[in-house]
């Protein structure tokens, strides 16, 4: 198999300053792309300051985080990507935009090796393949947030993904990054997601009906049942507006009452409040 040398990120947010860094904790020449060049150097500046928090608790070294910082460059043209070995999109969680980005993506990635992957965290990955001339070298590789600090990687094969890309990827996640990986059919919401986002719901609805406070349920999951943490911080972490859309593909594909989001959840994400990116959700994060 190839080996994967050059990343592309697509997407400077959260999750791709995640991909991003662990990618070139590895030793890997990554390039981060978004829309525009300021988004891209502001989500280097994540990069930076993720990489010397690490550096600050023992986790890497001073050299270390220097050569990571160095092997990553930032660019809002989708065609510094045509040579890179994997490209990872991490755009927002909209399958018209995703689809559209892997028609993008299909035109200028040059490089007749590379492997298109998204990191959907509820996607059909079939779907976004289908848009490309090339579904075989189309896969999931779907990370956790936070991302340096969360050890899986869910890997999605559709099924015109080849078992060559399967590996490929695969071993990546695994031996390059240090991933824990797992496989999982190609259904909306994967494994974890289809798992955990229905339980995230519960806890909104259960707010919603005024069954307990934010705090008391939480408390209840942490203190009852040892989670590290409660339902609805963790909606927060996510982002209101992500778990709202896993939800409603959940619900699209299964046609279950569980997956649709409340309207306790859709309100606030109409009203901006995403959680910790927006600084309040089901608690308040202004002065965190």
């Amino acid at each position: 198999m190839t080996s994967i040398k050059h990343v592309g990120v697509v997407g400077a947010g959260q999750m791709g300053r995640g991909i991003t860094e662990v990618c070139a904790r590895a030793g890997l020449h990554v390039t981060l792309c978004d829309v525009t060049e300021d988004r891209a150097r502001a989500g280097l500046t994540g990069v930076a300051d993720s990489l010397l928090k690490a550096e600050k608790h023992g986790a890497i070294g001073p050299e270390d985080r220097a050569h990571a910082l160095a092997g990553v460059s930032v660019t809002a043209d989708l065609s510094r990507l045509s040579g890179a070995d994997l490209v990872i999109e991490a755009a927002v969680e909209d399958e018209r935009a995703k689809t559209e980005l892997f028609q993008q993506l299909d035109k200028v990635i040059t490089n007749p090796s590379a492997v298109l992957a998204s990191n959907t965290s509820s996607i059909p990955i079939a779907r976004l393949a289908a848009v490309t001339g090339r579904p075989q070298a189309v896969v999931g590789l779907h990370f956790f947030n936070p991302v340096p600090a969360m050890p899986l990687v869910e890997v999605i094969p559709s099924m015109h993904t080849s078992k060559a890309t399967e590996q490929r990827v695969r071993a990546f996640a695994a031996e390059t990054l240090g991933k824990k990986t797992i496989v999982t059919q190609d259904r909306a919401g994967f494994v974890v997601n289809s798992l955990l986002v229905p339980y995230l719901l519960a806890a909104v609805r259960m707010v919603g009906s005024g069954t307990a406070t934010a705090e008391d349920i939480d408390t209840a999951m942490t203190a009852g049942c040892a989670h590290p943490m409660g339902p609805l911080r963790l909606a927060d972490l996510i982002g209101l507006d992500t778990v709202a859309a896993i939800g409603e593909a959940l619900y699209e594909e299964y046609r279950e009452p569980l997956y649709a989001p409340p309207p306790l959840l859709r309100r606030m994400v109409e009203s901006g409040l995403l959680g910790r990116k927006s600084g309040q959700g089901f608690f308040n994060y202004q002065a965190a």
